[in-house]
């Protein structure tokens, strides 16, 4: 299963994931989130899951169920967290217990490391905080400037953990429990991620009557106003007069977000019937148009104004396009401004920098073949795997703030020998 992936990340790396997964034997792993299709969070786990198996340790992914108004609730707690000003009442906070207390009888905690994503399952770890397993607060969204009565209620919770990831260090927050970085990933292997022929991508792009001779714009996402694709329409029509390109704004739902198609009406009325903006609503088992889109992209957006990480930006990047993105969350740990992309913070910075990159193709290109790079280096799944495999070590056997060491071609745990004179002693 891993042999595909040796031509891209060499061999080094899969020869540490095996020694890391053999001192990981006999160990299981289980996920929890809120829903086995749409978002980020979801197609990690899809992709991550068989990988962790094939290492041979035993993985579980189990989902949270509830009813739609549990879903507005949580809804609203993922838009508060990230800095958006909504009151909650005593009854939402009481639908949610409600939901988590049935969800705690009806699931387990059953891995020797269980990792509860995001805020929608985060009560179980109250419930479940006697339980043997290791339980892992794992936040996928910018909680750097939460609502605080919300945030309040979550770390309830939250503190009777082992540990809480974040993907950026500026989202760790007051926690008396240890607090890891781990960024997210792509597969470069997935239907979405992979290699495609030209063949492929017009097949695509023809299907929804997108014309590849004229430049093209490409914003990936789910309808969600923290994705801001009103603002990239405005964008787009500021650079309109000048360019004749096209804009693709393209995503789908997800069934823990009840707001997506109220976003999806505002975003085809400010449309206005515009023959070169294509507004697509795709089924979750789009990857192979996803891919065609971003490979047929001049270049790739992700204009948000608040967001978790935004891996459309390693999708861009990995396809070797220039990526324009918001300054916020963590966008800016994938984008090195002016180098494989742009930062901005309003919709006439992006399109300031949309015309610079559709008059300097060449600076386009260069910018994308870096970005490549820097996501080989950095965003990749093997690296994901090799961070999940460190941190169940360190849940498992670490003590404290002592550090662990998995010597080369030893299997198991050795302590760590600082260096002499280190001053680690």
């Amino acid at each position: 299963m891993f042999e595909p992936y040796q031509e891209i990340v060499g061999q080094p790396v899969l020869d540490e994931l095996m020694r890391l997964a053999e001192a990981l034997r006999g160990r299981t792993l289980q996920h929890i989130n809120s829903t086995r299709s749409g978002g980020g969070v979801a197609e990690i786990l899809h992709r991550l899951t068989p990988l962790t198996e094939a290492l041979g340790i035993r993985t579980q992914w189990d989902v949270v169920t509830g009813p739609a108004e549990f879903f507005e609730v949580t809804k609203a707690f993922h838009n508060t967290l990230q800095g958006d000003e909504q009151e909650l009442s005593q009854e939402d906070f009481d639908t949610y217990l409600d939901c988590l207390r049935h969800n705690a009888q009806r699931l387990s905690p059953a891995g020797d490391v269980v990792m509860v994503h995001d805020p929608q399952p985060a009560y179980l770890i109250e419930h479940w905080r006697r339980a043997k397993a290791r339980l892992v607060w794992r936040c996928h969204i910018d909680v750097s400037r939460p609502n605080e009565r919300v945030w309040r209620f979550l770390r309830h919770a939250v503190r009777y953990a082992h540990a809480a990831v974040f993907h950026v260090p500026q989202f760790a927050r007051d926690l008396a429990i240890p607090q890891l970085i781990i960024a997210p990933s792509i597969d470069p292997l997935s239907e979405k991620n992979r290699d495609l022929g030209e063949a492929e991508i017009s097949a695509v792009t023809d299907r929804f009557g997108i014309d590849r001779s004229r430049p093209l714009l490409v914003q990936v996402s789910r309808f969600d106003h923290f994705k801001d694709p009103l603002g990239v329409i405005a964008a787009y029509r500021l650079v309109r007069p000048t360019f004749d390109c096209q804009l693709v704004l393209a995503g789908g739902g997800a069934a823990d977000d009840p707001e997506g198609e109220q976003v999806l009406a505002e975003v085809r009325e400010a449309a206005d019937g515009d023959p070169d903006i294509f507004v697509l609503e795709l089924p979750p088992d789009s990857d192979l148009e996803i891919n065609a889109l971003q490979r047929a992209a001049t270049v790739i957006l992700q204009k948000s104004t608040r967001e978790g990480f935004g891996l459309t930006v390693t999708e861009g990047l990995w396809k070797g396009k220039p990526v324009i993105g918001g300054a916020v969350g963590g966008i800016p740990a994938q984008i090195i401004h002016g180098v494989n992309g742009f930062l901005v913070h309003s919709p006439e910075g992006a399109a300031f920098r949309l015309r610079f990159l559709l008059t300097h193709p060449h600076a386009a290109e260069r910018m994308g073949t870096k970005g490549r790079e820097y996501v080989r280096r950095n965003f990749l799944m093997t690296r994901h795997l090799r961070d999940y495999l460190l941190l169940m070590l360190t849940c498992l056997y670490g003590k404290g703030a002592s550090p662990l060491f998995v010597q080369a071609g030893v299997l198991g745990l050795t302590p760590f020998a600082p260096p002499a004179g280190s001053g680690l002693a």
